[in-house]
């Protein structure tokens, strides 16, 4: 096997293999986010154009051809759907299962390796639903997490509702935003929904603990996300950002980019710079050797990707870069503005 990164763009998805760069593919599409089914090989992508629409596509030939769902919707209460954002491949367990999340607070459930989506009703028809807001992005679910240790329980992150797990296959939606700061709301500052998640992430060795990158700073779960941990006033220059990514052996580390504020939403201090933690939050160090500085440009939530030999992260400036035996290399550059990084096994040809 080899490694590949699928690189969605707002002109479509480009293949980084090595130094060979491939596509673009979906040409003239949004590519939100796009990810390798391990399972079946097949790819998929959460892709948006004006023409057609957001849809799921579809490709089990290596990204020559795609199928496009055309039956994705909400119900009529709830308006249209805008946008695809997330395409999660399901639990080793359940073959067929895909999952995808999109605009305004959805999530669809395909039980036929993603030729028919259903939504979640569960989710649609949850009892917090008028109070969430959509954020600046829309009301995106944008991240979709399973614990590796059972097939019934799942993550997600919405913006601006918050986080939410479900231990029943999504038959209901407990919401996780104890301790969560909503620092926009004047009202409530720590409520139960309404909380801007930028990015979730559960960690594969040690399920129960939780990463968020918050609109309103870092934060931690010991315990599936029934209690947080502020983790963002001892290192970092900010406590906004977008992406959050982990190391697979190592529970205790991770790594965010931060950016200064809600409003500017670009580097901070103009600094291409990404932080990491060995010891859980506790602390953060800047790692940015061989990044440009200065550099005013943002990474996305769905542009970073992770694995057991680095992490990676494309920015809206068109560039891609991999942190590997522990130096920084620029693997693209001039690519359309980034919107999602994914690491992905491919076989070796």
């Amino acid at each position: 096997m080899s490694k590949v990164l699928l690189v969605g763009t707002r002109k479509g998805l480009f293949l980084i293999r090595g130094n060979e760069i491939e596509g673009p593919l979906l040409k003239g599409w949004d590519v939100f986010h796009a990810t390798r089914d391990p399972r079946s090989g097949a790819l998929f992508a959460a892709a948006n154009t004006f023409w057609f629409g957001p849809t799921v596509q579809g490709s089990d030939d290596g990204g020559e051809t795609w199928e496009r769902a055309e039956q994705l919707a909400v119900p009529e209460s709830l308006g249209t759907l805008k946008n695809m954002w997330h395409v999660e491949p399901g639990h080793p367990s359940q073959p067929d299962v895909l999952w995808a999340g999109g605009d305004p607070g959805v999530l669809f459930r395909s039980a036929d390796g993603g030729k028919t989506w259903e939504p979640n009703r569960a989710l649609l028809e949850h009892p917090t639903r008028d109070r969430w807001q959509p954020g600046a992005g829309g009301m995106c679910l944008h991240s979709i997490q399973l614990d590796p240790d059972d097939p019934e329980r799942l993550y997600i992150g919405i913006s601006a509702a918050g986080t939410f797990r479900t231990d029943d296959g999504g038959e209901s939606w407990k919401p996780v935003n104890k301790n969560v700061l909503a620092g926009f709301n004047e009202e409530d500052k720590y409520p139960e929904v309404g909380n801007c998640v930028h990015k979730l992430l559960v960690h594969p060795a040690s399920p129960e603990r939780l990463w968020q990158q918050n609109h309103c700073g870092v934060y931690r779960s010991d315990d599936r996300g029934d209690n947080w941990e502020r983790l963002d006033e001892n290192g970092l220059p900010s406590e906004f950002g977008f992406p959050i990514m982990l190391d697979p052996s190592d529970p205790d580390v991770a790594y965010v980019i931060p950016e200064d504020g809600a409003e500017f939403r670009a580097t901070a201090g103009g600094r291409l710079g990404v932080y990491k933690t060995t010891d859980a939050g506790a602390s953060w160090q800047l790692h940015a050797d061989g990044l440009p500085n200065p550099a005013w440009t943002g990474v996305l939530r769905e542009a970073s990707s992770w694995d057991a030999d680095g992490i990676y992260f494309g920015t809206q400036s068109g560039s891609v870069y991999s942190l590997t035996n522990g130096n920084w290399s620029e693997v693209a550059q001039q690519l359309p503005p980034v919107l999602s990084v994914e690491v992905a096994e491919w076989p070796s040809s």
